[in-house]
């Protein structure tokens, strides 16, 4: 496996360090975002905070406009909290310290421990899993504590303890390039031999997933109100939950005195199994309400905008 993933794995940049500020920041970006979206992220967020103490001394609205596009914003909150502890304490180097970190849970502190200081730790993610269910053609649905605990035993009897970072990063890239969700590349696997489900035919049934809740479709809108190169935007409160701080535009129900205009297109977002379908409306109004400012549009870009904000005002 290490011999393959040093000839097949991708250049990423989390990939070229050791350093476990950088590992940790990657191993968060990556929680809920796809890689090839978390690189340009990843680069940018380190340019802005290269390190525990920078990231640590900025204020609440840099870091989420930073984070601002990648979704699930717990994730820059507890990443925020935790390099105060980091700049203050140094980066802890066992993987129980590492997980006591905000927003760091199993999987996460195995990656880390493993990749930056090669302590011998499994990792389990949806790549790893779906590897691990193949190799063993694990028969319950992966989601399944009963199956999680068969999973996360194999990967631990298989780990390179020798070269743990190596091997967790090569079953992940395994799960990421070859053994897909549809249609697995069985024939460029290094591991094909050791595989049931291969030996089996049930590669492209595994892994047995739970049934989807049905998604939901809810239909809003937003208004663009704007006044002299100013748009008008509300800050959420700050103990409003996961969206706190964020600026949005309002919402139709929020303005009912304005003076609607053209529809200037439709925006769609989704949030778990919630699908949104959202009208992007021109609008006018006399006066800002209370609670709404008029922001200059110069500024947006220093402003954390929640997602729907950011895909609707593309639409200028």
């Amino acid at each position: 496996m290490a011999r393959w993933y040093q000839s097949a794995k991708r250049d990423l940049p989390w990939r070229r360090t050791r350093d476990p500020y950088r590992i940790w920041v990657s191993e968060i970006m990556l929680q809920q975002t796809r890689v090839r979206a978390a690189v340009p992220y990843f680069e940018r967020f380190l340019k802005r905070f290269p390190d525990a103490p920078s990231l640590a001394a900025a204020d609440d609205a840099e870091v989420l406009a930073a984070w601002a596009g990648l979704g699930y914003y717990s994730r820059a909150r507890n990443l925020h909290r935790a390099a105060r502890v980091i700049a203050a304490e140094g980066f802890p180097r066992d993987y129980e310290a590492i997980r006591t970190l905000p927003g760091v849970g199993r999987y996460t502190a195995a990656a880390i421990s493993s990749i930056a200081f090669g302590l011998p730790h499994a990792v389990l993610d949806g790549n790893v899993i779906r590897v691990l269910a193949r190799l063993s053609a694990e028969p319950e649905a992966v989601a399944s504590a009963t199956a999680q605990d068969r999973l996360r035993a194999l990967a631990e009897r298989l780990l390179d303890r020798d070269r743990p970072g190596d091997f967790n990063q090569a079953l992940m890239e395994l799960g990421a390039t070859v053994c897909l969700p549809r249609n697995p590349n069985c024939q460029a696997c290094p591991v094909a031999t050791m595989c049931a489900a291969r030996r089996d035919g049930l590669a492209d049934r595994l892994p047995v997933k739970a049934p989807k809740a049905r998604a939901v479709v809810i239909e809003r809108e937003v208004l663009l109100v704007g006044r002299r190169g100013r748009l008008l935007l509300w800050q959420r409160p700050q103990d409003s939950g996961r969206m706190a701080g964020f600026w949005e535009l309002p919402e139709g129900d929020q303005l009912p005195q304005a003076s609607r205009g053209e529809v200037v297109g439709r925006v769609r977002h989704t949030i778990l199994n919630h699908r949104y379908v959202v009208a992007v409306i021109r609008a006018v109004v006399r006066r800002a309400p209370r609670g709404f400012v008029w922001t200059p549009q110069a500024a947006l870009g220093s402003l954390p905008l929640s997602t729907l904000a950011r895909k609707a005002l593309r639409l200028l």
